[in-house]
């Protein structure tokens, strides 16, 4: 399961870690690819980006064409990121 975000959920972040943990038992992989991860001094601080981390297998930066071709070796299985 790929997901393309930023993680700034506006909703519950206990929900959405709860379908976080459900999503990481019934996929293979869950690999996150968020587009403000590149930007030096990031730090996953957002409360959805925060909630969705521990079952998150995969976190990888998703703001260019160089970015996505590492995600697809990533999702190949290539790179563990």
């Amino acid at each position: 399961m790929v997901v393309l975000s930023d993680g700034w959920e506006r909703g519950d972040p206990e929900l959405l870690a709860a379908q976080m943990r459900r999503l990481h038992r019934l996929a293979h992989r869950v690999i996150w690819a968020d587009p403000r991860k590149a930007r030096p001094g990031y730090a996953p601080l957002a409360a959805g980006m925060a909630a969705a981390l521990p079952s998150v297998d995969a976190f990888v930066e998703g703001h260019s064409l160089a970015a996505l071709e590492r995600l697809a070796a990533v999702v190949k299985g290539a790179d563990d990121a």
